[in-house]
């Protein structure tokens, strides 16, 4: 036997116009016009052959009937809504969402993935980009990875590398003239750099002790992962982090032309949600990833 049921889209107008109060804000809510709402209500009407709200000058309110029919409406919708909560909450276990800067993803996460993958191949990763750090209490996220000069609050969280900073560049680049062989060099040549990382330059070059060079001059790019593309293509002298340049350096794609290497109060930290219980699917994460900037650090160039 077939349900006999109004049409779906009327009662959720329905529900939110009588939650609300008003048919602007539901429809602010279901994001459709007012005379949607309008009309969603008067088709509900119709199909009940019921009056569900009084509407004067001053706005609506609730019929008697209307308000008995919101009350067992709310009931099943909130019921409908705690059955899918429930069911995506089991299909969440097996999704692991990662919130990291472009940067690190593309130059540090992303190419050891594959281990993670490997050990742990029911879990399902999302990787979202971004340089602001997680709000746990309003984003979809799991976890978050990011540069912080002091720990982060409100979640647990653990230190994953320190950041050392070094100019690096495109082996090509030092055998041109003008000359790359000390820091006071610098002054010839295109400083590259992240607008999200305006103090990289000025620290490394006041700690090299060179007068006289504008830290803020250069060419300066969205995120450092442009920057590093642009130092590969000999467009200038990138102020680099150690963590995301080893293994450029270690093929020989890009060089370091100092030997000075000037470490920060700054570093890359992963966090997670402490206000309740950690699912399996971090705590495996946050072990494999540990383990990985562990191994990375132990390898010194």
């Amino acid at each position: 036997m077939s349900r006999r049921l109004p049409p779906l889209n009327a009662l959720r107008a329905f529900e939110a116009a009588a939650r609300c109060g008003n048919f602007t804000r539901a429809a602010q809510e279901l994001f459709v016009t007012q005379g949607a709402v309008s009309r969603h209500i008067a088709t509900l009407e119709g199909w009940l052959e019921v009056q569900l709200f009084d509407r004067g000058r001053h706005g609506i309110r609730l019929t008697s009937a209307g308000q008995s029919y919101f009350a067992s409406m709310r009931v099943a919708l909130d019921q409908i809504e705690h059955g899918t909560r429930q069911l995506q909450q089991r299909s969440d276990e097996r999704l692991l969402r990662i919130k990291v800067p472009p940067t690190f993803a593309i130059r540090w996460l992303i190419p050891r993935l594959a281990r993670f993958h490997a050990l742990h191949p029911q879990v399902d990763v999302q990787i979202t980009t971004s340089h602001k750090p997680a709000d746990f209490d309003r984003d979809d996220v799991d976890v978050s990875i990011h540069s912080e000069s002091r720990p982060p609050t409100g979640a647990g969280f653990r230190l994953l590398f320190r950041e050392t900073l070094l100019p690096v560049c495109a082996p090509g680049l030092i055998d041109r003239d003008p000359p790359l062989r000390e820091p006071a060099d610098l002054a010839q040549h295109a400083l590259l750099c992240s607008l999200n990382r305006p103090q990289d330059w000025p620290t490394w070059l006041a700690a090299a002790g060179t007068q006289g060079i504008d830290g803020n001059r250069g060419l300066k790019f969205e995120n450092a992962a442009m920057a590093y593309q642009a130092a590969a293509e000999q467009l200038g002298v990138m102020v680099a982090l150690l963590a995301f340049v080893r293994d450029d350096l270690a093929s020989g794609r890009l060089v370091a032309p100092f030997d000075l290497r000037v470490p920060t109060e700054g570093g890359y930290f992963m966090a997670w949600r402490a206000d309740r219980p950690v699912p399996k699917r971090v705590s495996d994460f946050e072990a494999w990833i540990a383990a990985e900037a562990e191994a990375a650090e132990d390898h010194p160039l």
